[in-house]
């Protein structure tokens, strides 16, 4: 994934909404294959880690809503990647002081997600697979107007 598409994704991150605007994220790039192996390892189901093109760490202050602004900004930043075709997986650190060993990250912040990329295959597409595999559904089986 070229840089600039990194840098856009990080900028779409950046503009998220928060509480009161405190912004309370800082954000590593993880491109090291070495490192991606190792925080691979500090969660469950978290393989995709080690296939990623990069990763991006979502880390916060301590402080109330922390957590839910963290998620706005995940979501900004797999939509922003996803606007250049860059898939993207959310990993849980079950093994959260491992992750902030790994890292680097000081005592007093948290890690709240940890995000792959990378371009998709096209059996790893979403839009591309049978609807029990993971496809989105249809907007029209989603949408009711005015009532239910």
């Amino acid at each position: 994934v070229p840089d600039e598409i990194i840098r856009r994704v990080l900028k779409a991150g950046r503009w998220s909404g928060s509480s009161k605007n405190t912004q309370p994220w800082q954000f590593i790039v993880v491109k090291n294959r070495d490192t991606l192996n190792a925080l691979a390892d500090c969660g469950n189901y978290t393989d995709h880690l080690r296939r990623a093109n990069f990763a991006i760490v979502i880390v916060t202050e301590k402080a109330r809503r922390a957590e839910y602004d963290a998620g706005r900004c995940s979501q900004n930043m797999m939509l922003a990647a996803w606007n250049d075709s860059v898939g993207s997986c959310i990993a849980s650190m079950h093994r959260e002081e491992d992750a902030k060993r790994v890292l680097g990250v000081p005592d007093d912040f948290e890690i709240q997600q940890v995000i792959s990329f990378g371009y998709p295959t096209a059996q790893a597409n979403p839009l591309q697979r049978p609807p029990r595999q993971g496809a989105r559904k249809p907007l029209e089986e989603m949408i009711h107007e005015e009532k239910w």
